[in-house]
């Protein structure tokens, strides 16, 4: 892959960025051509890739328009989580370091899962919102739309898987008093 001026990318855990001019610093005494990308999330931020090790970073183009609704359809395929919390923070952060959107789905798609049968740990809490804003983060840019409709639709996705895969066992929103605990649950 070639990363020109311009080109929009992703770079494993921080999402979709913008390709700006090489930069050459020095570090240890040797001069070194750095890439630098902006980030476009919200957040923003800057980062400076070596040009010689872009590739092994995990960077890579931002999906195509074509690949969206796979993407979406990915989030609706049911998948276990691990049990154990170690395990599952293990698998989690090879899925996010792979730099894959399908993976970000994995992780959105499993946590979720999990939380229809218990409430998510803060740990747990903290990475499906990660993995939903980057996902959202690449579906916004590479459809051209605001990332509350890209959103939107990664939580239709959700929906349909929720409403097929019905196992007859309550959900946290089912109970009585549930919208007392909204923030709990």
């Amino acid at each position: 892959m070639i990363l020109s001026v311009g080109k929009k990318v992703s770079y494993p855990g921080q999402g979709p960025c913008l390709v700006g001019p090489v930069v050459k610093r020095v570090v240890d005494g040797k001069l070194t051509e750095f890439r630098h990308l902006m980030v476009l999330d919200h957040g923003g931020g800057e980062l400076f890739v070596p040009v010689d090790r872009a590739q092994a970073k995990g960077i890579r183009e931002l999906l195509d328009k074509s690949e969206i609704p796979k993407l979406l359809d990915h989030l609706k395929k049911a998948s276990r989580p691990a049990e154990r919390w170690n395990q599952r923070a293990l698998d989690n952060l090879k899925l996010f370091t792979s730099g894959s959107a399908f993976d970000l789905a994995e992780i959105v798609e499993s946590l979720c899962e999990l939380r229809k049968t218990k409430v998510l740990s803060p740990s747990d809490r903290q990475t499906l919102e990660r993995a939903r804003k980057l996902l959202a983060c690449e579906i916004s840019e590479v459809m051209g739309e605001t990332k509350s409709a890209a959103e939107e639709k990664i939580d239709q996705a959700l929906e349909g898987r929720k409403d097929s895969k019905r196992t007859g066992k309550k959900e946290a929103r089912d109970w009585p008093l549930a919208e007392h605990y909204e923030g709990v649950l």
